[in-house]
């Protein structure tokens, strides 16, 4: 299959150089605390050492578990920078030690923290952008409920607010992330067996924010939403090569609607077909003079505020209402297209075209769905 390509504007070349300059980010993100993020970072660590990279550690937080403060041995620590403030002492990342050692690459764990005050960033994400501008590669560790655009959805879910939180944007710009997953049943294991918390923090742990419940929710959570990042990344790097077609991974269902009696059938259907695919879901309708009444059109937007859809509007336009379809379809990457049959008699098509063909013929890598009226 034949693709066209686009070339790279001047601006686009030099951001591509400066990445090049940049240190290579990897998270290692999980659903919540005790599923192993440091642990598997370690182990990792002691793996690229023994290929020849220069590997340190510039801050790790081990909680008081011992199979992860095991996991450390001989790798190079470098030492903390010690902060006072208000008559207490706090050990915080020593960014300036960590840039003057040069390292192919340093841990820097636990995303989320908030430094102390007085530190050179207020947050050691901040921290991490400085040792990947120093061109140093950086593997850190979060927890999904530390995202900022999740923080409602995990309060709601948990009945806790999250007060340390990383932006989205650190998550997009990853080189790599790679998921630490366990089941909610192993991990509520490892709680009861004292490998997450000490003895007397295990029942309200297994009682409150490690209830089987809420696991689920977040483990669900961190799945889908690591998913749709790989989504974007892979949707930008088609964008960046010139590639219309969507990708098909995630499914994305368009239902075309006009004034005719089988427009709420459409919508059901396209709905059902939906919620097999765990799509989404966006109803058009393309209004056309005279035959475009507000209280049908109302009616539908009804409909697909109670699918959970979005609802489109487009005015007719001089391009064939084909090529409007068309034009939607790119614009939200539809990979299944649901319709009825065409209301124009054969003569119709004949003279006009056949508004089906032309969107197949436009859309090679769209299904489209003809709904019978019967």
């Amino acid at each position: 299959m034949n693709h066209k390509y686009r070339r790279m504007t001047p601006e686009e070349i030099l951001k591509k150089i400066e990445n090049m300059k940049k240190g290579r980010l990897k998270i290692y993100i999980g659903a919540a605390p005790g599923v192993g993020k440091t642990f598997h970072m370690l182990r990792d660590a002691h793996d690229v050492r023994e290929k020849g990279i220069d590997i340190v550690i510039g801050i790790v937080e081990t909680h008081g578990r011992a199979e992860t403060e095991a996991e450390i041995k001989d790798l190079e620590i470098i030492p903390r920078k010690k902060i006072h403030y208000k008559g207490k002492e706090f050990a915080e990342l020593d960014v300036d030690a960590v840039i003057r050692r040069n390292p192919d690459v340093v841990i820097v764990d636990e995303l989320a923290h908030t430094n102390a005050p007085g530190s050179k960033n207020k947050k050691r994400y901040q921290d991490v952008q400085e040792i990947l501008q120093a061109g140093i590669h950086v593997w850190t560790a979060m927890n999904i409920q530390h995202l900022e655009s999740v923080h409602d959805i995990v309060e709601q879910v948990t009945g806790v607010q999250v007060n340390e939180r990383v932006p989205d944007f650190m998550l997009r710009e990853a080189d790599e992330i790679e998921v630490i997953d366990i089941t909610p049943e192993a991990l509520r294991e490892r709680i009861k067996e004292g490998k997450v918390y000490g003895k007397e923090k295990i029942d309200q742990a297994l009682n409150h924010f490690f209830r089987k419940g809420n696991l689920v929710a977040l483990r669900e959570l961190t799945l889908r939403e690591v998913a749709d990042d790989i989504e974007m990344r892979l949707e930008k790097e088609r964008e960046e090569q010139g590639i219309e077609e969507p990708t098909g991974i995630h499914e994305k269902i368009l239902v075309c609607v006009n004034y005719r009696p089988n427009a709420e059938k459409l919508i059901r259907r396209g709905w059902r077909i939906a919620q097999r695919l765990n799509a989404e879901l966006y109803i058009l309708h393309i209004k056309q003079k005279r035959q475009s009444p507000e209280r049908a059109i109302a009616e539908w937007e009804k409909m697909a505020k109670q699918f959970g859809a979005t609802f489109l509007v487009r005015e007719a336009a001089s391009r064939r209402v084909a090529h409007q379809i068309v034009d939607v379809c790119r614009e939200y990457k539809i990979t299944q297209i649901v319709m009825g049959m065409s209301a124009r008699t054969r003569w119709e098509e004949i003279w006009k075209g056949s508004l089906i063909n032309v969107i197949m013929q436009q859309l090679k890598h769209v299904d489209v769905l003809v709904v019978s009226d019967r």
